[in-house]
Order: structure tokens, then sequence, then C-alpha cells
């Protein structure tokens, strides 16, 4: 590679091993949407009330998240610019802040969930009160939000990954220590519902698991890992970006999916599990303080995690959007304002969590729709245009998303 190549801050050619582990990390900091309290609370309500029931949503639902994060990545690969920013040239002045309105109501529903797990699990921790729990949160998001704006973009990825593992060991080794029924297990696998009740938390697990803020956040992310990328490397950055993205969604399919197992095995009639405490205690009683310690750890490095991704995403669908830009750590304390409002009102923290997670499932389609879309047009993405299979899976996956949406709504309201 050239000098020039080097100063541009272009990446260098995955030739080699160390090549290629330059160019991951970007879906690993997206990962941690997939995994934050909001999963935590509608894959143990899933699991515990329903068993196995819905482990299809899940396994469907990561499946979409691959595909949907990597046409996230390529777009801005090649493009150098991410989806806020395209929508941006694309939208009138009243369409664009509509888009803008909406997007901001699904980052003001992630961070609910956020700050209110990592309230829950200082609560189960340290008995620390919701509301200071919330705070302390907040304050430990802003300490990881300074880490980006001083250290840069790969410190920031480095630390977000360093939690990622530890929800890893958080979730999966309770799975370890009751396994799923093998039977049972697979019997889920198959698509179906059991009431209204199964179609809204189906909803909050598909919310919960393809995020759409993580979808704008992808996009800036992998813009700001790969730099201005030379037409001759592009390619090569999109062949690391696919494993970029298989690794880091199979590992956080792994974590949900364990969520579930874990409750549908361990925690299935046993009273209080509808709520984070109530299935804590119950992994207390069921599989000793081990692995209840696990799992209040695994809930903190959720939260901690996920609510600085939660504004880094806020501040990019706003930069990208209006042109305007919030500083990181002042956003980070406007946004925490709602989620300490609900924690002081005593609302119950899990059913909070579940239904910031349909309301999240809502904004789906306004970030996928584009997406496609915009991945569709030869005349922006050239020879990287999706491929016609690719625009039927993604098809797919917008319709079924629109489909249980409607479900629920009619569900919902006629019941």
């Amino acid at each position: 590679m050239t000098t020039e190549t080097r100063a541009a801050g272009r990446p260098p050619a995955p030739t080699s091993r160390r090549g290629l582990l330059r160019l991951l990390g970007p879906a690993f900091v997206a990962a941690v949407a997939y995994v934050d309290p909001g999963n935590v609370a509608a894959n143990l309500t899933a699991g515990a009330g329903y068993g196995y029931l819905l482990l299809w949503v899940l396994v469907a639902a990561n499946a979409m998240a691959v595909l949907v994060q990597y046409l996230s990545a390529k777009l801005s690969v090649v493009t150098g610019r991410t989806l806020p920013e395209l929508l941006r040239e694309r939208l009138g002045t009243p369409a664009r802040l509509g888009y803008w309105g909406q997007a901001e109501l699904v980052a003001v529903a992630t961070d609910l969930a956020e700050v209110i797990g990592g309230a829950v699990a200082l609560n189960l921790l340290f008995g620390t009160p919701l509301l200071a729990g919330g705070l302390i949160t907040g304050a430990a998001s802003l300490l990881l939000l300074a880490l980006h704006n001083r250290a840069g973009v790969r410190w920031f990825e480095a630390a977000v990954v360093a939690m990622l593992l530890v929800i890893v060991l958080g979730f999966v080794s309770g799975v370890v220590l009751a396994p799923p029924d093998p039977g049972e297990a697979a019997a889920g696998l198959v698509p179906r519902f059991a009431g209204a009740e199964t179609v809204l938390l189906a909803a909050s697990m598909l919310g919960a698991t393809v995020m759409p803020h993580a979808i704008y956040l992808h996009s800036a992310v992998a813009r700001d890992h790969h730099g201005a990328v030379a037409a001759a490397d592009t390619r090569r950055v999109l062949r690391a970006t696919r494993l970029d993205v298989a690794g880091a969604l199979v590992l956080a399919g792994v974590v949900n999916i364990s969520m579930l197992l874990l409750a549908a095995s361990a925690l299935r009639g046993v009273e209080g599990t509808d709520t984070l405490e109530g299935a804590h205690a119950a992994v207390l009683a069921t599989l000793g303080g081990g692995a209840g310690l696990l799992f209040a750890i695994g809930l903190l490095a959720s939260g901690l995690a996920s609510t600085s991704v939660g504004a880094y995403a806020g501040a990019v669908i706003m930069e990208g959007l209006l042109r305007v830009h919030v500083p990181l750590l002042a956003r980070r304390a406007v946004t925490l304002v709602p989620a300490l409002v609900v924690l002081a009102a005593g609302v119950d923290p899990t059913r909070a969590l579940v239904v910031s997670q349909v309301v999240l499932s809502f904004g789906i389609p306004f970030a996928l729709v584009p997406l496609l879309r915009l991945t569709g047009e030869r005349a922006l993405m050239g020879e990287h245009v999706n491929r016609t299979s690719t625009r039927v899976a993604a098809t797919v996956a917008v319709a079924l998303v629109v489909a249980l949406n409607a479900a629920l709504l009619y569900l919902t309201f006629a019941g």
C-alpha cells in the first residue's frame, strides 16, 4: 500500500491475519444492542411463561439481524456516508423532521430499557435503590462516551467488546448449569403462537433483537472504523465485514437463545419469574449463588454497554438527519431523564422493559425499508448493489415485521 493511502487513514488490505483483524470491530459494537436489558426481560418472560414456544422467534430474528447489519455496514463502506446522512439528502424538510421524530422515539425507548436494566442489576448486586442505580448507570455510560471522545473509536470498541464478553459469560453459564430439554427445544423451532400475549412477547423479542438504532449506528461505526476506503479495497473490506457481522451476531444470538433456554429449563412454573428480580431470585434458588451472581453481573454489563451505544446511536441519527451536532456527553445527560422519571414513578421495571421493546419493533420498518431501497440503488452502490436473492430475503423480513406488528395491534385492541 502506498504512503498516500496510509496517510488518508485507509485500512490495510486484509492480506494477512493481522490486517484482517484490524478490519473487525464495528459489528461487535452494534451487537451490544442485541443483548441489552430489553432482551433479557423479553427473553426471560417468554421462556418462564411459555417454555420453548417462542424459540423460533429468536432464531428468525437473529437470521434477519445478520442480513440487516451487513447491509447497514455495506452502505457506509461503499458510499462513505451513514444511513441518516443519505436519508437527509433524499427527504424534504417535513418528511425529514417526521422521520427524525420517530427515530428519536426509538432512541428514547432504547435508553429506557438500558438504564432500567443497569439500575435493576445494581439493586440485585448491592441493594442500590433503583433511582440511584439509574443515576450510576448514566454516570458510568458518560465515562465510556468520554473514552470515545478522548481515545477514539478503536478504544471505545475495545471497551464495548470487553463488556460483551462479560455479558456472554453472565448468561450462557446458566444454560451450562441447567441444560435444556433437546426435544422440547426442537419443538420450539416450529413457528406458532398461543394467544395475544405471546404475540406481544414475540413483537417485544423482535424489537429487542432487530434493533432500529443499531441499524443507524452500524453505518456510522463502520464509516468511522474504516475511514476512506479506496475503491480497490472495497471488495476486501466487504469480505471482512461479512466475517465481522457473522461473528458478532452469532455471538449475540447465542446469548439471546441462552436466556430463553435458561428460563424455559430452570424457571418455568416458578412464581415471580415474570420480573428480572424474580428471575434472579429463581436462578439463586435453583442454580445457586454463583449462577445468580453471574446473572446479575451480565445484566449490569448489558446495561452499561448498551446505554453508551444507544447514546452514540442517537447522536448519529440527529447529526445525520438534521445536521445538528450535540456532544455525546450532553446528549447522554439529557436522554437519561425519561428513564429516571420512570424509575422515580415506581413503574414495574420489567414491564417497562418489555413495552419499550414493543415500541422498538414498530420502528424497525422505518429503518429497514430505506436501507433496503438505498442498498438496491445501482446509481448509489455501483457493482455492490444488492443481488436479487438479497432483495428477496430483505423484503420477506420487512413483510414479516409489518405483519407481526399488525397482528399485535389487532389482538391488543380487538381483545
